[in-house]
């Protein structure tokens, strides 16, 4: 297997963190989040009703912050309810979303999902993963952002900045996103599982990017063994 910049990944040889290592890197990340001006913080901040949360989420997938918190806001300006937004035509959705990715797909989706709630669900987000993944456009990622952001519940929803992040510092050694989630579940304390997500997608925003990662201003720096950070 081969990194983006074409060398090997077993290059670099994993190295666990500790627990209390785990915990030192959480608070001290908790503590710094306050500064960053991440994309993840607005969006979180402008979607809190349950409904939003989940159409969002959906949304999101793929699609960088900024997207998705000005698709949702057109979207809920033309409707607020699985019935309002069930009765929108699919081109309305498209052109609402627009540019998100695969907006053609989510707005099918969406509309679908709408109707699913509206019909089965007397228009309440389910608060469980089961009844959640029954709904088109869900897969465990958004099922967990709804659970532990709407619902409190200790879920971990990995995306792309959790389970890069996650290998890079040594919380875990996984090659797929579920494998991270399952790993996580082992490592993380449960208090921190619900915002986990969150913390994650601030930091890699901000600072632990996909490529150059800027290790210098880095407030763990010290406590990373920048596993397959190129030196």
């Amino acid at each position: 297997m081969v990194n983006k910049e074409g060398d090997k990944l077993s290059d670099y040889p994993y190295t666990k963190v500790d627990e209390d290592t785990v915990k030192k890197i959480l608070e001290i990340l908790e503590s710094e989040s306050s500064k960053w001006n991440a994309p993840v913080k607005v969006l979180k901040s402008k979607t809190s009703e349950p409904f939003r949360v989940l159409i969002s989420a959906i949304i999101s997938t793929r699609t960088k912050d900024e997207v998705t918190v000005e698709s949702t806001e057109r979207l809920f300006s033309l409707a607020k309810t699985p019935y309002e937004l069930a009765r929108l035509d699919v081109i309305e959705i498209e052109k609402a979303i627009y540019p998100c990715g695969f907006f053609r797909t989510k707005a099918k989706n969406i509309k679908e999902t709408s109707r699913i709630l509206f019909e089965e669900f007397n228009s309440r987000v389910p608060d469980n993963m089961e009844d959640l993944l029954r709904l088109p456009g869900v897969g465990r990622k958004v099922a967990n952002i709804v659970l532990s952001r709407v619902y409190g519940q200790k879920a971990i929803a990995v995306d792309t900045h959790v389970h890069r992040i996650s290998n890079r510092v040594g919380l875990v050694n996984t090659k797929t996103p579920e494998e991270t989630e399952l790993e996580l579940t082992k490592v993380l304390p449960q208090e921190w599982q619900s915002r986990f997500n969150e913390l994650m997608v601030a930091f890699g925003q901000v600072i632990c990017r996909p490529i150059k990662p800027w290790c210098d201003e880095c407030p763990i720096s010290k406590y990373c063994p920048k596993i397959r950070v190129k030196r």
